[in-house]
């Protein structure tokens, strides 16, 4: 792994690059975009460019990294790389594009900390990064290899069969390769990517659960994403660009490019244990992609589904969700809603059907998840889905019953800042 002298150059200047990673990937992509304008317009969220979220997720990786190999030489961050590399098999990163972005990291990195960037850190650093570059390009090719592509070449077209409303802020497309060919092989918790063309020639990409696989086809699940203001700061996550497309343009038929499916937070078919799926909002997709491949295989383990929401009528997947509890023998929903049961205008969830829920194995509360209300049994794992600051708060929940911190897995939708 890391040599020996490297390694005492990155341990010196590991601080001085960790206090200034933020100023360092901030100018980083200002080069890699001025350079190369195409990787901002066709590649990148254009989004989490200008909430400056992807800049955080580069820099906690970086350093992540350089500090697993000095702390531990003779391994590796296979987790974190394994998460990263199937985003990169899945936007269609290829191997010659790691050349590029080292130039205007190591650019960066020198302009930013000046004349502390002697000959001795660019070699040290400069055997992270291809230590790390290597490593994903590895896993890369192994990926794409299994998803039957090569060079990057992940997209093909996807007939919109048809849409599904399932929320005024959620849609379901249904998807079928419009080459009539089978479709690929996945497995329940993976996602794809999905590239559409905007109104600027902008081939945006975005990532989505399946939240389903129907005969023939794929399934994905949408949430219109809403600009937000944020109290204090500068500026708004702006609207999502893909999402409004989809919601606004995309009603059936259309034709949109789909990568096959990759994502490494999958369900374990292992055993036959008890599982835990936590989900708040849009989180729910790849959970009630997982709950159906359960309810078809005919699974019979004890199975507790637990879900956050605004409201019912915000709630996603609020009917599937009963009739798959149905189906599985050893199955309960816990379901948390922050506006309660009161009757209200939009409101879809009256208290008869909160009664009728509870005698199904359905129990509704009011409120945020707590699952510390919950009996959970010994050798449970978990999966969690939702905002960071609710699963780090779920998490601590899991951790507090006695779940092991092994046990318990999650997906992030979006760069994956960690949940540390």
């Amino acid at each position: 792994m890391l040599s020996s002298e490297s390694a005492k150059t990155v341990t010196a200047t590991l601080p001085a690059v960790s206090g200034a990673i933020d100023e360092i990937t901030a100018l980083f992509y200002e080069k890699l975009f001025t350079a190369h304008p195409a990787l901002l317009r066709d590649l990148f969220n254009r989004g989490n460019q200008a909430n400056g979220s992807q800049r955080q997720a580069l820099a906690g990786s970086i350093a992540a990294f350089a500090r697993h190999l000095v702390a531990h030489p003779d391994s590796r961050p296979d987790t974190m790389l394994a998460r990263i590399a199937h985003k990169h098999a899945s936007l269609g990163v290829r191997e010659d594009q790691y050349p590029i972005v080292r130039e205007h990291l190591f650019a960066a990195i020198a302009e930013v900390l000046g004349d502390a960037v002697t000959d001795d850190v660019v070699r040290a650093w400069d055997e992270v990064y291809w230590l790390m570059a290597h490593a994903l390009v590895a896993i890369e090719k192994r990926l794409s290899a299994e998803a039957g592509v090569q060079d990057g070449k992940v997209w093909r077209p996807y007939r919109v069969a048809g849409r599904i409303q399932e929320t005024d802020e959620v849609a379901t497309f249904l998807l079928q390769p419009a080459d009539g060919a089978p479709v690929p092989p996945s497995r329940p918790g993976q996602y794809v990517s999905v590239q559409v063309q905007l109104p600027d020639g902008a081939r945006q990409i975005r990532q989505y659960s399946l939240s389903g696989q129907p005969d023939g086809g794929l399934q994905i699940s949408v949430k219109r994403v809403a600009a937000v203001h944020r109290a204090g700061a500068p500026s708004k996550d702006p609207a999502g660009e893909v999402s409004g497309h989809l919601h606004a343009h995309v009603h059936g038929g259309e034709i949109l490019y789909v990568s096959p499916p990759f994502g490494d937070v999958v369900l374990s078919e292992d055993g036959a244990g008890p599982l835990l799926f936590a989900s708040a909002g849009i989180g729910c997709t790849p959970m009630i992609g997982m709950l159906s491949h359960l309810a078809a295989a005919g699974s019979r383990r004890r199975i507790i589904t637990a879900h956050a929401d605004r409201s019912p009528a915000t709630h996603p997947f609020r009917t599937d969700l009963r009739r798959l509890t149905d189906k599985l023998p050893h199955a309960t929903a816990e379901l948390w809603y922050e506006e309660g049961l009161q009757d209200g205008e939009g409101l879809r969830c009256d208290r008869d059907e909160a009664e009728q829920a509870t005698a199904e194995a359905v129990t509704v509360r009011t409120g945020l998840m707590d699952l510390t209300q919950l009996a959970i049994p010994a050798g449970t794992i978990a999966y969690l889905c939702g905002p960071v600051p609710f699963m780090k708060a779920v998490r601590a929940q899991l951790l507090a019953s006695g779940v092991p911190a092994a046990q318990i897995h999650y997906e992030v939708f979006g760069p994956d800042l960690g949940l540390g």
